[in-house]
């Protein structure tokens, strides 16, 4: 079976159709292993007997106010090197993000990222599952996505 490849730039725009987000700042980053996801007042409650992750995620742009929330009983927590290279534990979810009008479903780490450029950073885990990083080009499944 042939895989897809599509050429990714830096940088593009990304939709997350779990959470009813579209077209989001996502840095690409091969030096991170898992993607991540800015997020904030991340909880784990006992609902019904079931723990339950619970967190808000802002919308499109980096310094947005409004935030949803959202809850998740398939979550796991994972140790992970920050930029920093400190080991820190973080929640990781599994949700689906839309690149290429192809639908792939990878693990997002949540991470408060409010003082980052980029809400999202799209990891090497995601990246090989058909993509190859041109560092010259930006936007371009967002690119694709807009001449349809």
């Amino acid at each position: 079976m042939l895989k897809t490849i599509n050429t990714i730039g830096r940088q593009d725009k990304i939709d997350l159709p779990d959470f009813g987000l579209y077209d989001i700042d996502a840095k690409v980053d091969t030096g991170a292993y898992t993607s991540a996801i800015n997020c904030s007042k991340v909880v784990v409650k006992k609902v019904n007997g079931v723990n339950t992750l619970s967190f808000s995620l802002t919308g499109m742009q980096l310094h947005e106010k409004k935030a949803r929330r959202f809850s998740t009983t398939e979550f796991k927590v994972k140790r992970i090197k920050s930029s920093n290279g400190m080991i820190e534990e973080r929640f990781v979810i599994v949700s689906k993000v839309i690149l290429f009008n192809r639908r792939i479903k990878t693990e997002f780490s949540l991470s408060n990222r409010s003082k980052m450029k980029f809400p999202i950073l799209l990891g090497r885990k995601l990246l090989r599952k058909g993509f190859i990083v041109d560092v010259h080009q930006k936007n371009l499944s967002y690119s694709k996505k807009k001449k349809k």
